[in-house]
C-alpha cells in the first residue's frame, strides 16, 4: 500500500510515462472530452473503470456509487446521465456490477444498516422482484452472484426508463444501454447481453416519455 507521499511520486512517474509514449498526451487530454462511453459502476476500489476496459483517460465518462444503483431520485446519477447524453453525446451507457459486491452482500443481510437502509432498499427490492428465482438457489454464494447480475439488469432498465435516454435514442439511434459484471477472481468482464431494444419496447407501455409509442398505437402501428 502506497503512503500518502508516494502517491505524488507515483503521479510524477505516471506523467513521465505518458509523455514518453506521447509527447502531446496532456495537450490532447486538456481538450474537450468526447467519450463514447458512460460507465456507471460500483465505488469498490478493486474495480477501476478505465483499466478493466483497457481504455485511456478521456475515453470513458464515469459515475460510481455503492452497488452501481440508478435511482430516479438521485440527482447525482441523473445529472451524470443527462450530461453524458445531451452534452457528451455518448453512444453507450454501461451499468457494471461485480461479483463479491459489499453493497449487495449488505442488502442480503437482514439487519438495520442505519444510514445505508434507504440506499440498500433498492437492492432489497430487486431481491423482492426476483424472490422465487433467488430463493430456489440453495448455494448462498451462487444466490449472491445471481443477485449481483439481477441488480445490474434492473439498474440498466432504470437507465432505459429515463426520458432523455429514450428521446435521444429515438432521434439518434443511441445511446445503447448495456449490463456488465466484472469477475474479481478472473479479471474478466461479462456482458449480460441485455436485450436493449426489447426492454425499451416493453417498458414504453408505462415509461414512454417520448410520445412516440402512443403515436404508433394511434396510427395502428406495431
Amino acid at each position: 500500500m502506497a503512503t500518502y507521499e508516494q502517491i505524488f511520486e507515483n503521479n510524477r512517474k505516471w506523467v513521465a510515462d505518458m509523455k514518453a509514449k506521447d509527447t502531446d498526451f496532456f495537450e490532447k487530454l486538456a481538450r474537450e472530452q468526447t467519450p463514447d462511453y458512460l460507465y456507471i459502476g460500483c465505488s469498490d476500489s478493486r474495480v477501476p473503470a478505465n483499466e478493466i476496459m483497457g481504455l485511456e483517460p478521456g475515453d470513458v465518462f464515469v459515475h460510481r456509487n455503492v452497488a452501481n444503483l440508478v435511482n430516479n431520485t438521485d440527482l447525482n446519477v441523473m445529472s451524470v446521465i443527462n450530461f453524458a447524453v445531451k452534452h457528451l453525446d455518448v453512444k453507450h451507457i454501461i451499468v457494471c456490477g461485480h461479483y463479491n459486491c459489499g453493497g449487495v452482500k449488505a442488502a442480503m443481510t437482514p439487519k438495520d444498516m442505519g444510514l445505508l437502509n434507504p440506499w440498500l432498499r433498492t437492492i432489497r427490492d430487486v431481491y423482492r422482484l426476483h424472490e422465487d428465482e433467488l430463493d430456489s438457489i440453495t448455494d448462498e454464494q451462487k444466490r449472491y452472484s445471481r443477485l449481483v447480475e439481477l441488480n445490474v439488469i434492473e439498474q440498466a432498465t432504470n437507465v432505459i426508463k429515463i426520458a432523455g435516454v429514450q428521446k435521444n435514442y429515438q432521434k439518434q439511434g443511441y445511446p445503447i444501454v448495456h449490463g456488465w459484471v466484472f469477475d474479481l477472481h478472473s479479471g474478466i468482464l461479462i456482458d449480460l447481453n441485455i436485450d436493449f431494444k426489447n426492454i425499451l419496447k416493453r417498458i414504453q407501455k408505462i415509461y414512454d416519455l417520448t410520445g412516440i409509442a402512443s403515436k404508433h398505437n394511434e396510427d395502428g402501428d406495431d
